[in-house]
């Protein structure tokens, strides 16, 4: 009995009586009912006055925690490995840990101004009902079938989009038989040129 109600979590909706020779089980029906009753339901409480902030709006506020559970996976994901932390000094370790949120912070900027390019809703709804699932628009919809952006060039995930920005280069060209040394860069591509445009024009995340 031990082993199924552990598996199913059900324990608290049956009593069970085991004998030498007999087991009886009976469901709880008033306690099923009543936790029947209250299925989808929850509570959402909030310090804030109805003026303030109301339901709806606490609701798709309690909703944004989604981005930091992401901000989360993030830093301890393979881009910025907060862990394992190779530091005995606290001033050392509070230091890394700093880094790595200001490189997080950085890449949450990038992110916001680069999802013309990324496989990102640009321009998501806003639902009327905050409960309901949340959907994409019509855009994002295109850009998911088609796998381009608007402007026909190909969408990138935020790793490839790395991959390929990494991609240009400064090269260090020194002539023979002299001194002169000077520095070229690669010709930017078409996503390349795109991208440093989007960010030195990028509006604040909300």
């Amino acid at each position: 009995m031990g082993a199924v109600w552990n598996r199913y979590r059900v324990r608290k909706h049956f009593r069970v009586e085991i004998a030498d020779e007999s087991l009886r089980v009976e469901r709880k029906e008033q306690e099923i009912a009543a936790e029947a009753a209250l299925d989808g339901i929850y509570i959402l409480r909030t310090s804030l006055p109805e003026a303030e902030l109301q339901a709806p709006e606490v609701v798709r506020s309690y909703k944004q925690l989604a981005q930091v559970e992401r901000a989360h996976r993030t830093l301890k994901g393979p881009d910025l490995e907060l862990r394992p932390i190779h530091h005995r000094l606290e001033q050392r370790v509070r230091a890394h840990v700093f880094l790595c949120a200001l490189a997080y912070y950085l890449e949450w900027h990038l992110r916001y101004a680069w999802r013309e390019l990324l496989f990102a809703d640009e321009h998501p709804p806003l639902a009327d009902d905050p409960v309901a699932p949340s959907r994409r628009s019509l855009q994002a919809e295109r850009k998911a079938r088609r796998k381009r952006t608007a402007g026909g060039q190909p969408c990138h995930s935020w790793p490839t989009l790395l991959r390929h920005l990494s991609l240009r280069c400064r090269n260090t060209i020194r002539l023979a038989g002299t001194e002169a040394v000077f520095d070229k860069l690669t010709a930017p591509s078409p996503i390349q040129a795109r991208a440093l445009e989007l960010v030195q024009t990028a509006e604040l995340p909300p």
